[in-house]
């Protein structure tokens, strides 16, 4: 059930409640030793019209229009008006029909009392007044709904369209880089090559299909990495040690598409050296809904900096684990110069 639907249910029975309590309230005479005339019952029934009638009417025009527009003075003139001229109304009514004197009758008063025609019944004044009183609470609870309810949609939408945004320049930035590799594959072996572009096409696959959604399967996911890491071996030296640690099999949690590359591509793309001996590590574990990822390479002094925060991948990954998991991920980069080690830690919890 939506939201939306539960809401106007919500409101739905408190709309039942307060007529039922106005019922049972005009009702309550027929618990009375008495025997009442029938102009009574029809006083009951018009009373219990107009009151209903001020509330619909209360919430749905006078509140919005007047009170919610900021115009204070012209709804509490407007609201009296209509809260005497019902009091008043009904007490008229009362004489029209000669319920004073029916009613004197039922209770054996034969003789006619003087001042039995009062035009003020402070009875119907005070439920009158708490009737409108719980039209302009419930009304204002009601707008106050809508106005959180447009609120969380549009950060929504913001959130959504920047997530978007984000996630169209990390594939342009992903393939980019991809491809720079294999051309550097064709120059020196064709049949490496071959394989990096027949590795390609099947993580384009990833790219077009599973980004699409907003979220993706984690077996998925670490495949992805894996078919990566498998492209970048192609083009390692042995002056590269790889060390990599995946879960097998992974316990699958759903988590946003293409998370975890930014990392590892910054890794291959700063710790890679030709003429330097140099170690890229990748681990990933998985505590069941906690997922745990340590990605670790030399720190080259050729390469210059290593974590970029203006860089479209890291920069952009950083900001989707703020929108999409906040107060949920722990991110910590450490770059170690006298061990020249740099290292990213990251955990998530994927629950």
């Amino acid at each position: 059930m939506s939201f939306l639907s539960i809401k106007q249910n919500i409101s739905l029975l408190i709309n039942l409640i307060l007529i039922l309590a106005l019922a049972l309230f005009l009702l309550q005479p027929l618990s009375w030793d008495r025997s009442l005339p029938d102009a009574f019952w029809i006083r009951q029934s018009v009373l219990f019209i107009l009151w209903i009638g001020l509330y619909q009417l209360n919430s749905a025009v006078f509140v919005p229009k007047l009170l919610f527009k900021n115009k204070t003075g012209s709804y509490l003139l407007v609201i009296s008006f209509a809260v005497l001229l019902l009091v008043f109304g009904i007490r008229l009514f009362e004489n029209a029909i000669n319920l004073p004197e029916l009613m004197d009758k039922a209770f054996n008063h034969h003789k006619k009392r003087k001042g039995t025609k009062h035009y003020f019944d402070m009875f119907v004044l005070l439920t009158t007044l708490l009737v409108v009183a719980v039209s302009t609470g419930i009304a204002a609870v009601r707008k106050w709904q809508k106005d959180a309810q447009i609120r969380q949609e549009l950060e929504q939408e913001k959130i959504t369209s920047e997530l978007l945004f984000l996630k169209a320049q990390i594939n342009p930035h992903f393939f980019f880089n991809t491809l720079h590799s294999i051309y550097a594959l064709t120059v020196a072996n064709s049949g490496s090559a071959a394989d990096a572009l027949y590795t390609l096409s099947h993580m384009m696959r990833y790219v077009l299909y599973e980004t699409q959604a907003g979220n993706t399967l984690l077996s998925k996911e670490i495949s992805f990495i894996k078919d990566y890491v498998r492209l970048m071996q192609l083009r390692l030296t042995d002056e590269v040690q790889l060390t990599q640690k995946f879960p097998e099999p992974p316990e699958d949690f759903q988590i946003a598409p293409m998370l975890l590359l930014p990392f590892i591509e910054n890794a291959f793309k700063h710790g890679v050296s030709t003429l330097h001996l140099s170690r890229i590590t990748i681990s990933i574990e998985q505590r069941r809904q906690l997922l745990i990822v340590k990605v670790s390479n030399t720190l080259l002094k050729e390469k210059g900096a290593i974590f970029e925060e203006t860089g479209i991948g890291l920069a952009n990954t950083r900001r989707r684990l703020d929108l999409l998991y906040p107060e949920k991920y722990k991110l910590n980069v450490k770059e170690d110069k006298v061990n020249l080690l740099f290292t990213v830690d990251l955990e998530i919890d994927l629950g």
